[in-house]
């Protein structure tokens, strides 16, 4: 292969063989099914019949649905409450191991742990067991003498209980603002204390203001995860009660995979890149109000 033209063009490109093969799988498995998507989503397409062309139908149809405004509320909701709660849990904890505890490699392990494990169906299950009318959520509440109820049976319970799932999962972010709290510097704490300032007061004006690109960074991250969200609503409620908890990409899916309509799940899923996009782009452009870089400079 050294002497072949095809051996001399990899020898002369070393670098470019080493991620031939991450570019191969990103065209293949990436780039291809985003164009093919909005290929399709101008077409009516179900597999079982020939492509026609319908233009902007499908995107029209999208909103006439009978499920989009009851899609749109669930998600919209579960977005508003998981992001923020999953932040807060995931800053909260960062700044207990901050505080040099013992055994803090240890825990700061054992919290990141849940986020590399593939295990959302099972916690989806484990999550469902939980919180159902005999579950261990309602047996705890029995013995403190709280009556129960059927939490993701009920249509004004049953997406919050969804909202708490993420949680579980807040290594990933608590690791990032672990990592951030670490860089502010200490003797801006010892300004603080010197003037009067409290903990609080410290935490507000000192720790947040400097950790405020890696807020922007795990909000973004955490808010277009959210929009995504399939497996909770899925495994947990399956939609219910009522519609209550059906998010936007679990539409999709029951459109595609069980309605087979290909070319309208397409356009429900650039809909929902659009919205993506734009809270993204709303979120980049008041960020510049509330980010702070100590080198002077402002967020995109």
């Amino acid at each position: 292969m050294g002497s072949s033209p095809l051996g001399r063009w990899f020898g002369g490109n070393i670098g470019l063989a080493y991620i031939a093969p991450w570019i191969i799988g990103f065209l293949i498995f990436t780039l291809y099914p985003i164009c093919a998507s909005f290929f399709y989503s101008f077409f009516d397409f179900n597999f079982l019949s020939e492509m026609k062309f319908v233009g902007l139908s499908n995107y029209a149809a999208l909103f006439r649905h009978k499920d989009f405004a009851k899609s749109v509320q669930a998600t919209v909701t579960f977005v508003l409450f998981a992001v923020p709660l999953k932040l807060v849990m995931a800053l909260l904890l960062a700044v207990i191991l901050n505080n040099g505890i013992r055994g803090v490699n240890l825990f700061r392990s054992l919290i990141y742990l849940p986020s590399i494990m593939s295990g959302s169906v099972a916690i989806g299950i484990l999550w469902r067991m939980m919180f159902n009318k005999q579950g261990l959520i309602n047996q705890v509440l029995a013995a403190l003498g709280i009556a129960g109820q059927a939490w993701i049976g009920q249509k004004s319970t049953a997406i919050y209980v969804l909202c708490l799932l993420p949680m579980w999962q807040v290594g990933s972010s608590m690791v990032t603002f672990l990592a951030a709290l670490k860089q502010v510097p200490a003797h801006l704490y010892e300004a603080a204390r010197m003037d009067g300032a409290g903990p609080m007061r410290q935490f507000a004006c000192i720790t947040l203001p400097m950790i405020s690109p890696m807020i922007l960074f795990n909000l973004m991250m955490q808010m277009i995860t959210a929009f995504q969200e399939f497996a909770t609503p899925f495994i947990v409620t399956g939609g219910g009660p009522p519609k209550s908890t059906y998010l936007f990409a679990m539409f999709i899916y029951e459109q595609a995979f069980q309605q087979l309509k290909m070319g309208f799940a397409s356009a429900m899923s650039w809909v929902l890149f659009a919205v993506i996009l734009v809270f993204t782009m709303l979120i980049f452009t008041t960020s510049a109000k509330w980010t702070f870089y100590e080198d002077g400079g402002k967020s995109l």
